[in-house]
């Protein structure tokens, strides 16, 4: 790892390395669920409708989980250090823009800024994990811990948001992950290895092009419950799959998802992170509907969870030494399930200490371990020309994942709960959710574990 001497030694050069790349993936993270605390300020500022929300919304989302994949095969071509250091730094300065936004249209074009930026930023970190940590044991541990990054990520935004609002303007939740950017960009030719260089590959334009159309028109229309769109989605990347099992340099190579492994992987990633975004978007509702919890409680009601999530990371890697990343996988599925289950026992009176905060802690350490076995399961044996490629269909995973289980989970709790919403109906149809998202991923801890006994036969 070639770095400024100045850092100290290896372990010191990697710990701060680690750090740093670690810091982004949080922020990224944060930045999606920042803001959801904070709508109602924003509107009340901006003058802004429902319907503009939801731009301001999902703006981000889209164009971060439509490029991600794009995002990836660069920093593969272009350079890990380079990739991620311009992708730092356009989420930097529309993270600023987004700060002083004074209307709505800049304000959408702000957040769709940021997530090109953390397209390209995401996969480009994880991929540097090679380069930080060249020995396999290190790197595996590294792998574990990134795993729950995603988690502390959410977690963190939840708190933040309602902190900031307590205290200051919306606006402050735009200014410091600008000024976290800026501290990266300086940072990063200092603290990271430069990582491959160039590499003249013909790039997938076709192939670029229908993934993130595809991808975005389907993330949108998950996360507006709009056919269309989801239609739409679907058959652009039915024909993204057909260019890539056509093509001479495809985007996503083929052999890449023809292992089950991999693809077992990403999907308990995608089923884990579409209950947890369900987790935390019926629980902020709960507490502050359902319960009367200002937004400063509900930050505060979120800390737990995310002091579970930190110990669940190191719990992960020790777990991850000693067994295969499928029984953790499996092992965290399954603790997820419980914690879920524990929380589908909620009602309108339900105080925090006691079963629901059981729950509201037992669900995201479970997940911590999902994430880590499964991050590790996945991109581990990718070889190192493919380090972005296989960030970038990882985080696309993570990103896919909440606007499914939002738009299925959210709607069946709704109907449950019937068209009178009483606190004790409402109450109902999120226990009702829970319960759902229980059940799915159980059967994931079984057909993983099944997965797993088959390969070691």
């Amino acid at each position: 790892m070639a770095a400024d001497p100045a850092l100290g030694p290896p372990a010191l050069r990697q710990r701060a390395a680690f750090a740093l790349l670690g810091t982004v993936q949080v922020v990224l993270i944060a930045t999606i669920t920042v803001i959801t605390v904070a709508l109602p300020a924003i509107q009340a500022e901006l003058g802004l409708t429902e319907t503009d929300l939801v731009l301001a919304i999902s703006a981000y989302s889209l164009s971060f989980g439509g490029l991600l994949l794009l995002g990836g095969r660069l920093a593969d071509l272009l350079g890990h250090r380079r990739v991620f250091t311009a992708g730092v730094l356009v989420f930097g300065l529309a993270s600023a823009l987004a700060a002083a936004a004074p209307n709505l249209a800049l304000l959408v074009a702000a957040r769709f800024g940021q997530g090109v930026g953390a397209a390209a930023a995401a996969p480009a970190a994880m991929a540097l994990l090679g380069s930080v940590f060249p020995a396999a044991e290190r790197r595996g541990r590294a792998l574990a811990v990134w795993g729950v990054l995603a988690s502390i990520g959410a977690g963190t935004g939840n708190i933040v948001s309602g902190v900031v609002l307590h205290w200051v303007s919306w606006r402050w939740t735009f200014v410091a992950p600008a000024a976290v950017a800026a501290v990266v960009v300086l940072a990063a030719p200092r603290v990271l290895p430069s990582g491959p260089g160039l590499r003249r590959e013909k790039l997938d334009l076709p192939g670029a092009v229908l993934a993130t159309a595809g991808l975005a028109a389907l993330i949108f229309g998950l996360t507006e419950v709009h056919s269309l769109w989801i239609a739409v989605g679907t058959v652009l990347l039915a024909a993204f799959g057909l260019t890539q099992l056509r093509g001479s340099s495809p985007l996503v190579p083929p052999s890449f998802l023809a292992s089950p492994r991999r693809v077992a992987a990403l999907t308990a990633i995608a089923l884990t992170a579409a209950c947890m975004a369900t987790y935390f978007f019926v629980l902020a509702l709960y507490f502050q509907q359902v319960r009367g919890y200002s937004t400063l409680a509900t930050s505060a009601a979120f800390v737990p969870p995310a002091l579970a999530v930190v110990s669940a990371g190191a719990l992960a890697g020790r777990a991850l030494a000693r067994y295969a990343p499928a029984a953790v996988t499996s092992a965290g599925l399954g603790l997820s399930a419980l914690g879920l289950a524990v929380l589908s026992g909620i009602s309108a009176d339900s105080a925090y200490v006691g079963p629901l905060l059981i729950g509201v802690v037992l669900f995201p350490v479970g997940a911590g371990f999902t994430f880590s076995g499964a991050t590790v399961w996945a991109v581990s044996d990718a070889p190192a020309h493919q380090a972005g490629l296989a960030g970038g269909v990882m985080n696309t995973a993570m990103e896919i994942g909440p606007p499914i289980g939002l738009a299925v989970l959210i709607p069946l709790a709704t109907a449950h709960a019937g068209t009178t919403p009483t606190p004790a109906a409402v109450s109902s149809g999120y226990a009702f959710a829970f319960l759902l998202a229980a059940a799915t991923l159980t059967v994931a801890a079984a057909l993983t574990l099944l997965l797993r006994t088959r390969a070691t036969r």
